[in-house]
């Protein structure tokens, strides 16, 4: 094999590289706050080698297109050196296409296995947010509530800001529901 070939090889290869040749992306539209933040952080210090298998996408330039948060995560748990991955002879309009596709979440989480395979503590501490319910002692006489149901059937949420309000509006527009937005 010639040695251009094997040259080209290596950059297409993940690589373990210093964290300080990594350049953030100032056009990331995507961040982690706070809580969410420290958990990710926790995570990489108790499980570093999950970096390996998920590493940060880079241009030739060194330019963070996918793994911002991680990256920013794994300098906060003291890591020196973390895996990459060379995306090479991307357009720009490519990058761009690459950062928003990155971080979008097509999925949706299977709350029954979840619940019942899985142990709440450990989810919670590893990051995943796990909704609470509020289910009171109903006697079976009252669970029945379809005569006071309007024939629009409406179900009313109470969220604590105006980005969780937007989170759920979206997940339920994405899912075929019709939902209006109300700000009381």
């Amino acid at each position: 094999m010639a040695n251009r070939e094997i040259e080209i090889l290596r950059l297409d290869m993940k690589q373990k590289v210093n964290v300080a040749t990594l350049k953030p992306n100032e056009t990331n539209p995507r961040y982690i706050k706070d809580s969410k933040f420290k958990k990710l952080v926790k995570s990489i210090k108790e499980f570093p080698e999950m970096m390996e298998k998920r590493p940060i996408v880079v241009d030739e330039d060194m330019v963070i297109l996918g793994g911002n948060m991680r990256y920013e995560a794994a300098k906060a748990a003291g890591l020196f050196e973390v895996w990459i991955d060379v995306a090479e002879g991307w357009s720009e309009e490519k990058k761009r296409e690459f950062i928003v596709k990155d971080n979008v979440g097509f999925g949706e989480w299977d709350w029954d296995i979840l619940g019942n395979d899985w142990d709440n503590e450990m989810l919670i501490e590893w990051g995943l947010d796990i909704p609470e319910l509020n289910i009171e002692d109903v006697d079976e006489d009252d669970k029945d509530i379809s005569d006071d149901i309007d024939a629009m059937f409406r179900v009313e949420v109470e969220l604590e800001n105006e980005l969780e309000q937007e989170k759920l509006y979206n997940k339920l527009i994405a899912e075929g529901y019709v939902c209006r937005i109300l700000t009381l």
